[in-house]
This record gives C-alpha cells, structure tokens and sequence, in this order.
C-alpha cells in the first residue's frame, strides 16, 4: 500500500481535491509546483493540519530539476500536471511537446526513484476525437484518431502524452503499475477562484458571458470522483491496475440541459442563465471570427458519449450524479466570490 505519494501540479483543481482525499486517509503527500516562491504558503493555508505529510516541490514539466527530490521516499506516483489552455495556442506542439515530454520526464523520474505504482491523469479527449461522424458511443478500447487533422491541440496533447506513456513504460519499466485515469468533462465544488477551464463553463453560464446555447454536450463527472478513482487506483491490487485505462464518466449532458439544471437547482443564482438557442448557421459564420465558435462549430449535434462502467466495476466509482456536481458547481462559485450576484 502506498503510503507517501507525489500528486503533480499540486495547485491544480483535480490535484488539490486529490491531495484533500490523501491526506484524509492518512497519507503524506509530495506536491510540485511551478514556482514554490509563489505557490508554497497557499497550499499550506489550504491544508493546515497537514503539517509535515505535506511537502512542496519546485519542479517544471519541461526541465529536469528538482523532479528527483520530488520524487525521493514516494510510493507512486499521480501524475496531474497538464497544461490546459483556455484559448487555442498557435501551433498544436505548444500543447503537445510539454505535455509529452513532461508525462516521460515525470515517469523517468519515477523509475529512478524505484516507484512501481504510476497513476496518469489523462482525458476523455485521448479517447473520443477523430472518430467518424456516426460513432457516439466511447469506452477504454477507443483512441482519439491523431491521423484526423481536425483534432483540436488539447486533444492531441493528451492522446500523444498517454501513448508515449505506455511506449515508456514497455520498453523501459515493464514491471511498474502503470494505469490512466480518463475522465470527461470535471465539475463540482471549487476550492479557490483559481478555475480550471471545464469549471469556465458554469462561471460564463451564471454570469450571461455565453448569451445563447448552442447546441453542443460533453460528459459530465465529479472532481470528488476523480481524486476517489486516482485515490484507488494507488492502492488498488497490481492485477486490477497495471496496464488499464479508466474513463470517468456519470452521463452525458447537452448545454441546455445544463442551463436547465442551474435554473431548477440554484434559481437564487440562476438570473443571467440563457435561454435562448443559438442557432448552428450562426456558430458556423461566427467560427471565422470568434476563437470560441470556432472551437466548439465542430461539436454542434455531436454525442460523445463515453463509458464510465469499467471504473465503476474495477475501482468501485459510484457516480456523483452530474445535476449535483453542476448544482456544487454553482453555488461553491457563489460562496467563494467568483460569481457576484
């Protein structure tokens, strides 16, 4: 059983839920940030009792210092940290490479340390991009289709950062516990107004930023979920883990079945929830202007619908339903002063 374990990226929002569940359960945990300077004294303040289980490390996912440290008296590994960007970067390799070769420099490091147990936090979007139109349906057995030029960068980083994991692991660690972790979209409550970008959606929905809903839908699943299947994945029996992948997913969602749900559950804080339906020719001839159209003209009608089954069955995930995650959402947005009413 692993007792201290190394959560990457430890400002992050799965990370900090995740580190919250460790250290509940009695663990000590080692956490990397970008800059300790910066990020140390919050994260104590945020986990005052911890005391000595808790210890921060400065470590970049694109250079090599300080992931040695970070790694020194671990059991295994969680490997968070991704860059997830709120606005398309210019060349798809300004996702891609970071996030490969920080995956590898994270698992390399590992290895050095004799770390058996690595947990990968990768996405549904390595699973269920690239596919053609007909298909709706997704579970571990699916890969994003890289050869489809039309994958957006995000989802690449992440389909090229999990294969090359699992290349690594083959041919340099075969005998580590390597598994991923897959989740759809992530929501719940926050911790701090630091959001990630999944979370952005609920903000602009409650702040009238998006007008009208178009008529796109993602997979919905809980950050207190997320850390739970990351929580046994580490100690779970080498035989249920080593080699698997386990997509998180509670259900699927369109946008207006979102917006209903903030208007039913939260009606207090639900006054500049749209109502109105954008309509698709209007995405479409907005997308040449519009960052954001032009990400989501792709998505308009499309079901993307993936299996959460195999992590319930293995890790024993019984799904926050996503109404009470999009209702936690919202009103931990309220109580930590993000949206002002």
């Amino acid at each position: 059983m692993a007792d201290t374990i190394l959560v990457t990226g430890g400002t992050g929002y799965i990370a900090g839920e995740l580190i919250d569940q460790l250290l509940d359960a009695g663990k000590s945990v080692h956490t990397t940030v970008r800059d300790k300077a910066k990020s140390e004294s919050r994260l104590h303040q945020r986990w005052p009792e911890a005391g000595e289980r808790l210890k921060v490390f400065q470590a970049n996912l694109e250079r090599d210092d300080g992931w040695a440290e970070a790694c020194d008296g671990c059991d295994a590994v969680a490997h968070v940290a991704s860059p997830f960007p709120l606005s398309v970067p210019d060349h798809p390799d300004d996702l891609v490479i970071p996030a490969r070769d920080g995956a590898l420099r994270v698992l390399s490091a590992a290895h050095g340390a004799d770390i058996k147990r690595f947990v990968l936090t990768s996405s549904s979007a390595a699973i269920a991009y690239g596919h053609p139109p007909g298909k709706s349906t997704f579970d571990e057995s699916d890969w994003t289709v890289l050869e489809n030029p039309n994958v957006p960068p995000y989802h690449r980083s992440k389909t090229v950062a999990e294969k090359a994991s699992r290349e690594w692991v083959a041919d340099n660690a075969p005998d580590m516990e390597f598994c991923s972790i897959n989740p759809v979209a992530v929501l719940g409550p926050v911790a701090n107004d630091d959001v990630s970008t999944s979370i952005e959606l609920v903000l602009k929905l409650m702040t009238g930023e998006i007008p009208a809903l178009p008529q796109v839908g993602f997979g919905i699943v809980d950050v207190r979920d997320v850390a739970k299947a990351h929580v046994t994945a580490l100690d779970a029996p080498a035989e249920k883990v080593k080699g698997e992948r386990f997509a998180l997913s509670d259900r699927f969602l369109w946008m207006r079945d979102i917006a209903e749900i903030l208007r039913v559950r939260v009606p207090a804080y639900a006054g500049k929830v749209p109502r109105r339906t954008l309509p698709n020719i209007m995405v479409k001839a907005g997308a040449a202007f519009v960052p954001d159209l032009k990400q989501i003209a792709p998505e308009l009608g499309r079901t993307r619908d993936v299996s959460g089954a195999h992590a319930r069955e293995v890790l024993g995930i019984h799904y926050i339903p996503a109404k009470d995650s999009i209702e936690a959402t919202a009103r931990s947005l309220v109580q930590n002063g993000i949206v002002k009413l």
